[in-house]
């Protein structure tokens, strides 16, 4: 249990606009992230941009995808200030960390390494579904806690 944390005085628990502000920022980040990590992915499943290879695609959205991430990463920190035990207990909130976290290190390393001109094509197809997958079911699990009872 907590001790001396009150969540009435939380400004997202206390202040009527805030927690709205900072989902449509949670929202609005993840969108960009995923998004632009998705760009990536299309191109090594190949029904992305054709006249862009994914190695050019990824220089081009990292700056977008780090921005996106941090932000959506510090906007869920600021939400789950707001109700720490019903995220905590959560097996879905649980498990979209566990996603968060699988994405985040298959971004940084095997994601990274086919989209290099050398990589088997066979590779990239397979990191770019399961890259895809990944990131779908993070939102999918975020939307399942959000619209559910604690997500249970």
């Amino acid at each position: 249990m907590l001790t001396g944390y009150d969540l009435a005085d939380n400004p997202l628990n206390k202040i009527e606009w805030a927690f709205a502000a900072t989902e449509c920022v949670h929202i609005a980040s993840l969108a960009l992230s995923i998004g632009s990590i998705a760009f990536v992915d299309m191109s090594l499943l190949g029904i992305g941009l054709k006249n862009q290879t994914p190695a050019k695609l990824l220089r081009s959205t990292e700056l977008l995808t780090m921005a996106g991430l941090t932000l959506v990463i510090s906007s869920g920190l600021a939400l789950f200030t707001t109700d720490p035990l019903r995220y905590y207990y959560s097996p879905t909130f649980r498990i979209k960390m566990y996603l968060l976290f699988a994405g985040l290190v298959f971004n940084y390393t095997m994601h990274r390494r086919v989209t290099r001109p050398e990589a088997p094509p066979l590779a990239a197809k397979a990191a770019g579904a399961i890259s895809l997958l990944i990131w779908i079911s993070v939102i999918f699990c975020g939307l399942f806690f959000a619209f559910t009872a604690g997500g249970y």
